[in-house]
């Protein structure tokens, strides 16, 4: 059995503790906005975040969270107000959409390391989140309008 809270409630997961947490959190927990893309960690699709930092859960094991707090897209903000949403939204960002979870947890976890991201910072910290539809352009603008009004 592994403790850790999602979205901020308590869960325990009865699991073998290398299970993928991607696994756990889409096929115990049943939440399905995190998606699984190369399973090796390289393309972002599953990037959620453990103690505020951005991971990759097909790489990250049960064992790695036990005790963590682990945030989704499902809980980033439930009425999907968080700026970074709000700027996707705003700005058209997703295409075909299978990507956007990973995107946006990544740049939440960016803006908060970086509140003025300059287009050098985010290139450095989205290089690993893959967009098969190139809206690069768009992702940028997102981030530096949501890091905007999360800095007012």
């Amino acid at each position: 059995m592994t403790k850790f809270t999602l979205n901020g409630q308590s869960v325990t997961v009865a699991a073998e503790p290398d299970t993928p947490l991607l696994w756990v959190i889409r096929d115990s927990l049943g939440l399905t906005g995190t998606k699984f893309g190369c399973g090796i960690g390289l393309c972002g699709a599953c990037t959620v975040h453990s103690d505020g930092q951005a991971i990759r859960s097909c790489i990250t094991t049960l064992r790695d969270v036990a005790g963590a707090r682990i945030t989704t897209i499902e809980g980033l903000d439930p009425a999907h107000a968080h700026p970074v949403q709000k700027a996707w939204g705003h700005l058209q960002v997703p295409q075909c959409g299978y990507c956007q979870s990973g995107q946006i947890m990544q740049a939440v976890a960016l803006i908060g390391r970086f509140p003025v991201p300059s287009d050098a910072d985010i290139d450095a910290l989205m290089v690993g989140n893959l967009c098969r539809c190139m809206t690069y352009a768009r992702i940028r603008a997102a981030i530096k309008e949501a890091a905007l009004e999360m800095g007012a």
